[in-house]
């Protein structure tokens, strides 16, 4: 139980940030820092440099020199940046590299559809090993079909579908992770999570209505409800997967995934982004993960961002899933409690 006492404390620690910390500026607008004649320069100028973190195992020096991206040792982690959700995505490998044992050993692989932020990753991050990978918006843009939230219907927040493609054939499995999100734990232990036949694991949620997630002509539809015939589907968010990469390109599951997209541009049969056609294909052979690894939906539903506690259980990743998000709530001076646990690991500095 030491690691609960642990994040006992380091949860009033937190706590005593919020209430300390009155005065926390905004973080410059994305359409600003687009417009910069300098916008390297702006994005660097931004984030303080994160320590250099060292392993703290013998077991992780055969690794630590190796830099090579097909070096078989290394904890593969996917996440996306941008302009909108970069201060999160920092936040995010903050935290991952500090709770890690053997942090000299993650390998980063960002995608972006913008070409002004490696160099940012790479000032803050001086010795990360890490790959910048481009995803052209126009892989996805016919695909995309209206969403409850605008921000759902970005092509980047599609990027996951295309990891197989975008990465090292070597790399034969990774970690996807959201950007709005803090690992408290050993992301090595995630890693290690066994798969089995499955092609992806994440957390599962079988109490959750499944049925909510698709439209009511799918259900009357025998076309379309048909394909989870044989199946027990429950719900999983996407925003924290492991994904056997190989099993997935012998499968051909970006072309599966994007044929739904098809179908939904012209049926309409949901109404939440890039999510459905994840679990159109995948829900009920998922290879179930602990839920510790994703306590999401604390940035409350995707209209209001209400706030929400934490699920009953063990924590090793937060998940501010929702509108809400714990940078824009705590700029505005209107924090949840929950948001406290996001600010050690904000690199952005609050006085330029």
């Amino acid at each position: 139980m030491l690691w609960i006492t642990r994040f006992s404390a380091f949860f009033s620690a937190a706590m005593a940030v919020i209430i300390l910390s009155p005065s926390l500026q905004s973080f410059p607008p994305a359409a600003a820092i687009r417009s910069s004649s300098h916008p390297d320069r702006s994005l660097i100028s931004s984030f303080r440099k994160s320590p250099a973190f060292r392993n703290a195992d013998d077991e992780c020096l055969s690794s630590a020199a190796d830099s090579n991206v097909c070096n078989p040792s290394l904890v593969h982690v996917a996440i996306t940046l941008d302009v909108v959700y970069l201060r999160g995505s920092i936040a995010a490998v903050n935290s991952i590299l500090q709770h890690s044992l053997c942090p000299e050993n993650v390998f980063f692989h960002f995608i972006v559809s913008e070409t002004n932020l490696e160099s940012l990753v790479r000032s803050t991050f001086q010795e990360l090993k890490f790959k910048v990978y481009y995803f052209a918006p126009e892989t996805v843009r016919g695909l995309i079909s209206s969403s409850v939230r605008q921000a759902l219907e970005q092509p980047l927040n599609y990027a996951r579908n295309y990891l197989a493609e975008l990465l090292e054939d070597c790399v034969s499995r990774v970690i996807y992770l959201d950007s709005d999100l803090i690992v408290v734990d050993d992301i090595a232990k995630l890693w290690k999570t066994g798969l089995g036949p499955r092609i992806i694991g994440a957390p599962e949620y079988c109490h959750a209505n499944f049925t909510k997630y698709f439209t009511g002509r799918f259900w009357s539809e025998e076309r379309f409800s048909g394909t989870f015939r044989g199946r027990r589907p429950c719900y999983f968010n996407t925003g924290v997967m492991v994904i056997d990469l190989k099993r997935w390109r012998r499968g051909g599951y970006t072309r599966r995934i994007e044929k739904w997209m098809e179908i939904q541009r012209t049926e309409r049969i949901y109404d939440l982004g890039s999510l459905p056609p994840f679990l159109l294909v995948f829900a009920g052979h998922v290879a179930p993960i602990p839920h510790r690894w994703n306590q999401h939906g604390l940035g409350g539903d995707n209209v209001r961002g209400s706030c929400r506690d934490l699920h009953p259980g063990p924590v090793s990743l937060l998940h501010w899933s929702g509108s809400g998000k714990p940078w824009l709530r705590l700029d505005s001076k209107r924090p949840c409690p929950l948001d406290a646990l996001w600010t050690p690991y904000d690199l952005y500095r609050h006085s330029l």
